[in-house]
């Protein structure tokens, strides 16, 4: 009876709906109360009579305004009211979203939701637990082999180790930007007036159910994670227009990652629109160009995304005549319909539901573009479109219900769009994955056997190579110290001061007072009479001191300081050259620089230092026997050395003449005019005695070396004299005393130098080196072992050998995952067959 009262209460209801809602509404809550304590068989027996009530209840209820409603019954109207899937991206129902619906399910399916472009008002929300959890495999298998072909990617070197992508093509103004955004949900795309994009565009997006920001990577250019899409759009469009205009077109693609929870997992390529005719200002080879870079990336396997736009007929569309080409029948071609609004629904579905060039995968109408009312909310680039632009083909697909609806199978809508792309790549990979399988045991192969052969299965990494370089050059710096000491720090100090010694005895005794062709001033004091003159003579004596001073305060610290700085640094750069980082121009640079900084450092305290610890030689000077005697031998090696590099120079000045008789005539026309027996008109520069100017200066130049080798002669005569045996007579002798001298500061410097120069650099230059390479960066550590091409090589057979094998190891991992989810299909296929009749979802390659 109860039961009874309930139905006829709907019924009534029914009737009086359109005069007496609040009524109604009033009736119907003690009705359904009254019912709900009731047994479930009476509301069963009578469920013809509610069938036939439903239609016309849902009218009234959609009349009502629940917000002047109570709470409970909005609750109970509303879950009588759920919207339900028409799987055409039809009207949207006011439903509650899938969290408040489908609590159980919500954890599964909102990261599928959300990556195929699902919202709180969408249809296609209401999926079932079983859709969702099998949208997640399903986004999960995609998932794996994006990132298998980003592996793929990056061993490289062969055609056959790669995995397909979804290649989009279109001509200009096609609306393949718009679509491709509406997939991402954010304008990035370069947009302009002339061609701005010249640059295939490797797209991947990836989704993270779990995060909440969206950025985009350019991993070739390390920019980092960059969330404004501007600033993607803006690095889009300057590495487009980075290709000369002269050049139309470049095959060097832009590698772009997306990561958002709102988008799936695809593997996308945007290449240049094509065009039908080529501007003023554009080069005429333009349309060739795009159409041959096209046809390279369209080619098997990957899959075709070709773009129409709804106002041009389908035979004149120049994507499906490019795919046609290279896919006759269609296998791989999915064709995009853009522009739906702008033409008669009919026309559209007539494009929709084409024979005339059919493609197995069909076509998909969308409508991309964003409403007016809401462009300004994304004019910034940060908000995502995608829920504007699924409201925007809602709206427009739901007003054509009898043309776009369920009972007209076109697929319509950027949803199905998203859908079908991801079930074709993972399709479309799954295919490719056994012969990609083949070719890379084939690799791997050919990777294992360069190993064994050229390198002896000799594992390396970038570190253990700089690891290894380091220590070796550590090995050998130490084996420098071990044999640079003091002793040798003593022959270069001691040859520095040599020097000095002869450029002051050349000042002050040996140079004669003419270098010219003039003739000579009478000499007083000549350097041959010397041996003869007065003891007391004080020109001698002034010259010998004047001499010592010079000597004694030339800067001994800094100037022995420096030479032996510089001889270690010059020994520092041979065991470079030396060593494995002889080929590493970073490597070179950053030693040298540690020496250079330590050795500087060192340099301003020990100069200072050693000039104190002479400096009482600047006013007394005492010299030994045995210091006097060892200043003799060493100054007559110093001149005998002296002598022999005046002949040679002579030797040197002979050739440059062209021969010694020739040399011979000029050096006698100088002679004769400086003894004054021939006498120049005027001053000779443009030659005289018939020899030019050139040729007369070459000439003065062998008569200086002739006189000052005669003057080393008549010194060494002097040295070995019975006269320069006795310290008594140093001014007799000048150049056996500086050269006691110069033994006296030599031993006070290389005492000085060995404990504070020596020490402190072999202290502290391999624990900077140490501290600098231990500071690199792996990328660093990886620029400098690639600088080797021997090493490069090696690195490349290492990492290829080891991402090949971690390829097999995921596809592996891949193959045993597929296996599963197949399993789970076929058992929810046989579910649906026996409890679902009516025929919704046809498994997971229904939209095919």
């Amino acid at each position: 009876m109860f039961g009874a009262a309930a139905i006829a209460g709907l019924a009534y209801i029914q009737y009086q709906a359109a005069q007496a809602g609040n009524y109604a509404i009033d009736l119907f809550g003690r009705a359904k109360d009254t019912a709900s304590s009731t047994a479930n068989t009476l509301f069963e027996g009578a469920g013809d009579i509610y069938g036939r009530t439903k239609n016309g209840w849902e009218k009234t209820r959609d009349s009502m305004e629940l917000p002047q409603l109570p709470a409970w019954l909005q609750n109970l109207l509303s879950k009588d009211g759920s919207s339900s899937s028409n799987g055409s991206g039809g009207p949207s129902g006011q439903g509650p979203t899938p969290s408040e619906n489908r609590s159980g399910v919500a954890g599964a399916g909102a990261a599928t939701a959300a990556a195929f472009g699902l919202d709180a008002e969408s249809e296609e929300d209401a999926r079932s637990e079983e859709a969702a959890a099998r949208d997640d495999q399903m986004m999960m298998l995609t998932r794996k082999m994006i990132e298998i072909r980003s592996l793929l990617q990056t061993v490289g070197q062969s055609d056959s180790l790669t995995l397909p992508s979804i290649v989009v093509v279109g001509s200009q103004s096609s609306g393949k930007s718009s679509v491709l955004e509406a997939i991402v949900g954010h304008e990035f795309l370069p947009k302009g007036s002339n061609m701005v994009t010249r640059r295939p565009i490797e797209l991947t997006l990836v989704n993270t159910p779990n995060a909440h920001a969206e950025y985009g990577e350019f991993p070739a250019l390390g920019l980092g994670k960059i969330t404004d899409f501007v600033q993607i759009q803006k690095t889009l469009t300057d590495l487009n227009l980075a290709v000369p205009e002269a050049d139309c077109v470049s095959d060097d693609p832009i590698q772009l990652r997306i990561y958002s929870p709102n988008v799936p997992d695809l593997s996308l390529i945007d290449l240049p629109g094509y065009i039908q005719v080529t501007g003023y200002d554009q080069p005429t080879e333009l349309k060739e160009k795009i159409a041959a870079l096209c046809d390279k990336y369209i080619q098997p396997p990957n899959v075709i995304l070709a773009i129409s736009a709804a106002d041009v007929d389908l035979a004149n569309s120049t994507a499906l005549r490019a795919s046609r080409l290279v896919d006759p029948r269609g296998e791989r071609t999915i064709g995009v319909v853009t522009k739906m609004d702008l033409v008669e629904p009919e026309r559209g579905a007539v494009m929709l539901n084409d024979r005339k060039y059919p493609l197995r995968l069909g076509y998909v109408g969308v409508v991309c573009r964003v409403p007016h009312q809401t462009s300004s909310l994304f004019s910034r680039g940060s908000a995502n479109i995608a829920s504007a632009i699924t409201k925007n083909e809602n709206a427009y697909f739901a007003a054509h219900p009898s043309t776009f609806g369920p009972a007209s199978s076109l697929q319509v809508g950027t949803t199905n769009l998203r859908k079908k792309l991801m079930l074709v790549l993972e399709q479309t990979m799954s295919a490719s994955l056994a012969t990609t399988a083949e070719a890379i045991h084939q690799e791997l192969a050919e990777a294992s056997y360069e190993f064994k052969v050229q390198y002896n299965d000799r594992p390396l990494s970038a570190d253990s190579y700089l690891a290894e370089s380091l220590d070796a050059f550590k090995h050998s710096f130490k084996g420098f110290t071990e044999s640079f000491g003091r002793t040798e720090v003593r022959e270069i100090v001691k040859h520095e001061l040599d020097q000095q010694v002869l450029n002051l005895l050349a000042q002050r005794y040996w140079n004669k007072p003419f270098d010219d062709l003039t003739p000579p001033l009478p000499e007083t004091d000549a350097l041959m009479d010397l041996p003869k003159a007065d003891p007391e003579n004080v020109l001698w004596h002034l010259k010998l001191d004047a001499s010592t001073a010079s000597l004694t305060k030339l800067g001994i610290g800094r100037l022995a300081t420096t030479v032996v700085a510089n001889q270690l640094q010059a020994q520092i750069d041979r065991l470079i050259s030396t060593s494995t980082f002889s080929t590493h121009p970073f490597a070179r640079t950053a030693i040298t620089q540690a020496a250079t900084a330590i050795l500087r450092n060192l340099s301003y305290d020990t100069s200072d230092e050693l000039e104190i610890c002479i400096k009482p030689y600047k006013y007394r000077i005492e010299l030994e026997d045995n210091e006097w005697a060892r200043g003799r031998e060493n100054i007559s090696a110093v001149l005998k050395a002296e002598l022999r590099d005046c002949e040679s120079a002579v030797k040197s000045v002979e050739e440059a003449v062209g021969g010694k008789k020739r040399l011979r005539d000029v050096m006698g026309f100088i002679d004769r005019v400086r003894s004054g027996d021939v006498v120049l008109e005027g001053d000779g520069v443009g030659g005289a005695g018939g020899f030019s100017s050139s040729l007369l200066g070459i000439g003065r130049q062998a008569v200086f070396l002739r006189d000052r080798a005669d003057i080393l002669r008549m010194r060494l005569l002097a040295v070995k004299s019975k006269q320069c045996a006795n310290k008594k007579n140093k001014y007799y002798c000048p150049e056996i005393f500086l050269d006691a001298v110069a033994d006296k500061l030599t031993s006070t410097a290389d005492l000085f130098l060995d404990a504070e120069l020596l020490s402190k650099f072999y202290y502290n230059f391999p624990r900077s080196l140490d501290t600098h390479f231990r500071s690199l960066t792996p990328g660093e550590i990886e620029q400098f072992a690639r600088e080797d091409p021997k090493v490069r090589r090696h690195l490349d057979v290492v990492r290829r050998k080891e991402l090949l094998e971690h390829v097999l190891k995921e596809m592996e991992a891949l193959r045993q995952l597929e296996a599963r989810e197949k399993r789970s299909a076929s058992r929810g296929t046989q579910t649906k067959t026996l409890g679902d009749g009516d025929g919704s979802r046809k498994g997971r390659w229904g939209l095919f």
